[in-house]
C-alpha cells in the first residue's frame, strides 16, 4: 500500500508517519520509484502499536522508543526484560535508594526483594504518598491488596508456559504496558457496581455521631533481620 493508504487505515497523518520513520521507530517502506514506497501489514501493525503506546497510553516518545527497542531486541532473560519494560512505564519516580517501606511490604507478602527492579522504587513512592495523606498501610491492608494482585499476576503469567522465549518476552513487555490501564478501569467499575448495587453499605457516622478516627500511617521504621521489628508483625 502507499503511504496515503497507510495513513487512512491507521488514522495516522502522513507527516507523523514520516516523523516516525525519520526517528527510526517505523521501518522505511520498500522503494518502488524515486518518489514512491510501498508499505505492508508489518508497517500497519507497528503504527498501531506506537499509537497504543503514545496516544492511548500517553507515554513520552522517549519511553515508547524504549519499549519498541525491547520488542525488537528483547534479549534472553524474561525477568530482566520485564524490569526494563516496567522502567519505561509510569509512574516515573526518583530512586533515592531508600526502600524501607517497599521492602517491608515485599517481605511481608513473601515476594522477592530486588532493589534494582523499578517497581520497588515505584512501590516505595506510592506508600510514602499514602502516609503523607494519612492513610493506613498496615498488615491487613497489605494482605488484602497483595492477595488480589498475586491472583491477577498468576492469571497473566500462565499463558507464558506455552510460548517461545521471544513470544513470552513480547507478551510480557506489551502486556505490562497495555493491560495496566484496563486493570485500573475494571477496578473502578467494580467499585461503582458494589456501591450502586448496595453490596457494600454506604458510609455512615459511627453510633453516637462521632466521626471515625483517622487512619494512622505506618511510619518510617527500617526493616531489620529481627522479626520483632517487622512493621507488619502483630503481637
Amino acid at each position: 500500500m502507499r503511504i496515503s493508504e497507510l495513513a487512512e487505515r491507521t488514522g495516522c497523518s502522513i507527516p507523523t508517519i514520516k516523523f516516525y520513520i525519520r526517528e527510526g521507530m517505523l521501518p522505511r517502506g520498500t522503494t518502488t520509484s524515486a518518489t514512491r514506497a510501498e508499505y505492508g501489514p508489518e508497517h500497519e501493525g507497528r503504527l498501531r502499536l506506537i499509537h497504543a503506546l503514545a496516544d492511548v497510553r500517553r507515554l513520552p516518545l522517549s519511553r515508547v522508543r524504549e519499549i519498541l527497542a525491547l520488542v525488537d531486541a528483547p534479549g534472553d532473560d524474561v525477568v530482566e526484560t520485564l524490569g526494563r519494560a516496567t522502567g519505561a512505564l509510569p509512574p516515573y519516580v526518583e530512586d533515592d535508594g531508600d526502600h524501607a517501606r517497599a521492602r517491608a511490604t515485599i517481605e511481608a507478602l513473601g515476594l522477592v526483594y530486588t532493589p534494582r527492579f523499578t517497581a520497588v522504587a515505584q512501590l516505595e513512592a506510592a506508600i510514602r504518598g499514602l502516609e503523607e495523606a494519612g492513610l493506613a498501610w498496615d498488615a491487613d491492608t497489605v494482605a488484602r491488596y497483595g492477595r488480589a494482585m498475586q491472583a491477577v499476576a498468576r492469571e497473566e503469567v500462565a499463558p507464558i508456559a506455552a510460548m517461545s522465549p521471544a513470544e513470552a518476552i513480547r507478551y510480557a513487555v506489551l502486556g505490562t504496558a497495555l493491560y495496566e490501564p484496563i486493570l485500573l478501569a475494571l477496578r473502578r467499575l467494580a467499585h461503582q457496581q458494589l456501591l450502586v448495587s448496595g453490596a457494600v453499605p454506604a458510609p455512615h457516622a459511627r453510633r453516637g455521631g462521632s466521626p471515625s478516627p483517622p487512619l494512622a500511617p505506618t511510619g518510617d521504621r527500617e526493616p531489620t533481620s529481627s522479626s520483632r521489628d517487622h512493621p507488619f508483625d502483630t503481637p
